[in-house]
């Protein structure tokens, strides 16, 4: 059966946010024409939900002012944040999109339409900075793309997968304080074989992310910790995955 003859298939787009009134007006403003756009092409019906992650700035009232379904999350973790707003989702198809990071109708459309086709469990996408970057970071995010596909794991900015899939898994690890994303890639990328499905890297319309990290700190800081994903139990320490939780450098920016 083609995917043009299949129901459509509902998604709820799940951002968390934490602190993120600088960059979550423009995220919201982008996805909304994104997901506009896709209702004029497609019959995919969906909702655009925030989850204030205990934020102390207007995070929660700018989001409801422009328009989005906004739910709580008290304890300040990405993988928690993400868990809440999938509990608070209704579509069959969930899609975690990071504050600061965008995509296109034409990415939304195309994981769907694997999604919709019955062949695929869930998956992520390349990513391309928001502005030219040269040197250590643009290698560091070509490396990344590379290894996406290679090894197929999701970044954390685009994560996408079936509903029923994602609550059998467990959702996201909350052991962890950085990685979520690699925890779920693995435990999804199981599930699917089981029922073979596969876990795919897009590459039709790379999400565009931030690259403000640069900003905060220096390479060899972003670089050093990268590198805590090798380090056995580093991620389970909230300190340790500072540049994920760091109030200072947002602060002084």
């Amino acid at each position: 059966m083609l995917v043009s003859e299949l129901e459509p298939m509902n998604y709820s787009l799940i951002i968390p946010a934490w602190n993120e009134q600088e960059f979550l007006p423009h995220t919201l403003q982008k996805m909304q024409a994104a997901m506009a756009q896709l209702s004029e092409q497609s019959e995919h019906q969906g909702e655009l939900i925030v989850v204030d992650n205990n934020s102390t700035d207007k995070t929660a009232q700018l989001a409801t002012e422009q328009g989005a379904t906004v739910v709580f999350e008290p304890v300040n973790q990405i993988a928690r944040a993400r868990n809440r707003g999938a509990a608070a989702a209704s579509g069959d198809a969930l899609i975690f999109l990071d504050a600061d990071s965008h995509c296109t109708a034409q990415l939304l459309q195309h994981v769907l339409e694997l999604l919709q086709a019955g062949e695929t469990v869930g998956g992520g996408s390349t990513i391309a900075p928001d502005r030219p970057v040269k040197g250590v970071a643009m290698t560091t995010l070509k490396f990344w793309n590379h290894l996406a596909l290679k090894a197929r794991l999701a970044a954390g900015c685009f994560v996408f997968c079936r509903r029923d899939a994602f609550e059998e898994v467990g959702g996201f690890s909350t052991r962890v304080y950085a990685g979520e994303e690699i925890y779920l890639s693995r435990a999804l990328k199981r599930w699917g074989r089981q029922k073979s499905m596969a876990f795919h890297i897009a590459t039709v319309a790379p999400v565009v992310t931030s690259m403000r990290k640069l900003d905060w700190y220096t390479p060899s800081q972003l670089v050093r910790q990268v590198m805590l994903v090798l380090i056995p139990g580093a991620l389970y320490s909230k300190r340790l995955c500072k540049t994920w939780y760091d109030t200072g450098s947002r602060e002084k920016h």
